[in-house]
């Protein structure tokens, strides 16, 4: 017989929740409100989390002030003290265009480089 529980498990393991990434619902909404701008706010900006940086400080000051997550210093988040938002990148017409983003975009046929390379 095998030393192990139902399905190949382990008799007596406890799970262990991992160590960040999971907390407490906020059941009552009392973040909701600043949740719900940072989620506007990367709709608008197409998903860039570094337009919408203040917001996800607010919002991650706010779920440790109601204690929804463990207190931490807000350095070990990511976030130095007056942080802003970064500057926008640069428009795409002034960005050389590489060989790997040539590759991503018109896609890519084995050899080809070295009859490109002879023309």
């Amino acid at each position: 017989m095998s030393a192990g529980g139902a399905f190949g498990g382990a008799r007596g393991y406890q799970p262990r929740p991992p160590e960040k990434g999971v907390f407490p619902l906020d059941h009552f909404g009392e973040c909701k409100q600043i949740k719900e701008e940072y989620l506007g706010c990367l709709k608008q900006h197409s998903s860039d989390a570094e337009a919408c940086r203040e917001l996800a400080k607010t919002y991650l000051k706010c779920r440790m002030e109601r204690n929804l997550m463990a207190k931490q210093d807000l350095k070990d988040l990511g976030f130095a003290e007056g942080d802003g938002p970064a500057p926008a990148p640069a428009p795409k017409e002034q960005q050389p265009t590489s060989d790997k983003r040539r590759i991503e975009t018109e896609g890519y046929l084995a050899g080809m480089r070295r009859f490109e390379k002879d023309a």
